[in-house]
């Protein structure tokens, strides 16, 4: 069984990643989530081991300390981060594994991955529909969220670094962007058990 690949999502706060990628899981069979740990409290709705695996600072900084962590990054005040063994025991099945994480831990799996992820980079349509979006979740104070857009417009500037960018203005093609990404990901690397391309037909 050959292994799975690895795909990397970051976008600036608003543009809505999070309700693309959970869209993209239900069209995409073979594709599993990859639920990072984090030192910041819930919003309301949110799952401990679903949306994130709530972790106190102590204990993220254990993980951090026992080489535990792929990547991480402290982000408006908190720490992220993603579980090394938790990617590999995905990968091992065959599955491809989605991170949503930011440009810093984006930049850190390039670095320590085998094999490259591919990289996708979402935005929304404009600085104001960000703004927007970001007012309309209403989980924020006015200092949070002036952190959180002044973040944003620094996170854009590294856009040029991926390979993919899909603009998220209508949903709906949004995620079939994505999804055709993973398709188009899975025809590059598909190989032989032997790790040769598969041949051509009549060869």
């Amino acid at each position: 069984m050959s292994k799975g690949l690895v795909f990397v999502v970051s976008a600036p706060s608003g543009a809505g990643k999070g309700t693309v990628l959970q869209k993209v899981l239900e069209l995409v069979p073979g594709v599993v989530f990859s639920v990072s740990h984090t030192t910041r409290a819930p919003r309301p709705g949110e799952v401990d081991g679903v949306h994130y695996h709530f972790t106190a600072r102590d204990e993220f900084q254990a993980l951090l300390e026992r080489g535990d962590l792929l990547e991480w990054a402290e982000v408006h005040g908190n720490l992220y981060g993603t579980s090394r063994l938790g990617v590999e025991s995905v990968l091992a099945q065959g599955l491809d594994v989605m991170l949503e994480i930011d440009v810093q831990g984006a930049g850190q799996m390039l670095k320590k991955m085998p094999r490259p992820p591919a990289t996708i980079f979402l935005i929304p349509p404009s600085l104001a529909e960000m703004e927007r979006r970001l007012r309309g979740r209403a989980t924020e104070n006015g200092s949070v969220l002036a952190l959180r857009l002044a973040n944003a417009v620094k996170e854009m500037r590294a856009m040029s670094g991926y390979e993919y960018l899909v603009v998220n203005d209508q949903l709906d093609d949004a995620v079939r962007q994505v999804a055709a990404i993973i398709y188009a990901e899975r025809a590059k690397h598909r190989r032989l058990l032997s790790g040769e391309p598969t041949p051509m037909w009549g060869a």
